[in-house]
């Protein structure tokens, strides 16, 4: 076996590729300190998707977004034009964070003649885990940039606090009165599977217990948020943006959310929460528990009684202000 080429600390103009999803762009957060911390002097840029272009734009550690638009990659024209456009930039050296096949595509006909970190056969500085895909996000993350000579401190620690608007204001217009705890009754229509169905017998036993309830749901849980007691953020604010939702957190007691974006933007932002699991996916292997951020994991999340669910937020509620 050949020995893993040397880290490349004189390059000069890096790309990090991380199209997607939400959680996982949210999770890179980590990694993208470390690679700025490692190339202190670098131009970075990142390769994403549309929709986080303004999110990474807000990024401390990052100096330019360009957008990938993901064509089809029959569309020959389309790919010429992104391969012109990467190698117009004179990268010398990339961090492919998605490590898809689309990635390792570009890596194929655009940037084969770079420096490359990641999974894509051939490059030159080969991510040496065996199996990848079954390890934890953060640990993967962490391993690759291992592999590729960087020193790593803040990859299995993501902190997007610096994404966090100030809510004063919009709390006020809503009556918020802290503290409050927020819930994430939803998640996207595309995988209802990851719904908990009992989040208004949840709403109903924590504010017997003297909680304010809070709900800041997207365009696809609107219907859903109005079945459950609380105060929907959506009635004096209209639908929240990314960073008006960081800003909710943050100043939130706790959250309790399903398998979805904005409960793994709570879980990094520092925020004490609770994440419910089914058995379609192995949450250990998300990225999203931390010492702030738990998780319950049941086979039938349907089953999951409300009362567990209490519990174990109240729990968690009194054991943290105890530690404070």
């Amino acid at each position: 076996m050949t020995s893993p080429a040397p880290f490349a600390a004189d390059a000069k103009r890096i790309l990090v590729i991380k199209h997607g999803a939400f959680g996982d762009v949210i999770q890179a957060e980590g990694a993208l300190h470390d690679i700025r911390e490692n190339h202190p002097d670098a131009h970075i840029a990142v390769l994403t998707m549309p929709a986080y272009r303004a999110l990474l734009a807000r990024c401390p550690y990052l100096d330019e977004v360009i957008v990938d638009e993901r064509a089809p990659r029959w569309r020959l024209d389309r790919m010429a034009a992104l391969r012109k456009q990467l190698r117009d930039q004179r990268f010398d050296m990339v961090y492919d964070l998605q490590n898809s096949k689309r990635t390792a595509f570009y890596y194929r006909w655009m940037l084969n003649d770079r420096r490359w970190s990641g999974t894509a056969r051939g490059c030159s500085h080969p991510h040496r885990a065996e199996n990848p895909k079954k390890i934890r996000t953060l640990d993967r993350l962490a391993g690759q940039l291992e592999d590729a000579g960087l020193t790593i401190r803040h990859t299995r620690k993501p902190d997007v606090s610096w994404l966090a608007d100030d809510v004063t204001a919009l709390l006020e217009k809503a009556h918020v009165m802290r503290p409050y705890i927020v819930l994430v009754p939803g998640c996207s229509a595309r995988h209802p599977q990851k719904r908990w169905p009992h989040y208004g017998a949840l709403a109903e036993k924590l504010i017997d217990a003297g909680y304010t309830i809070v709900m800041a749901p997207g365009p696809d849980e609107m219907e859903l948020a109005r079945t459950i007691p609380g105060i929907r953020l959506t009635d004096t604010h209209g639908l929240l943006s990314w960073y008006e939702l960081a800003g909710v957190f943050k100043r939130a007691l706790f959250v309790v959310g399903n398998d979805t974006g904005p409960s793994h933007l709570a879980a990094h932002i520092g925020t004490q929460g609770l994440a419910l699991f089914g058995n379609y996916s192995p949450a250990e292997r998300t990225g999203i528990i931390r010492e702030n951020f738990g998780v319950i994991e049941v086979e039938d999340l349907a089953a999951l009684p409300v009362e567990r669910v209490f519990d174990e937020v109240t729990r968690r509620i009194e054991a943290h202000s105890n530690s404070v």
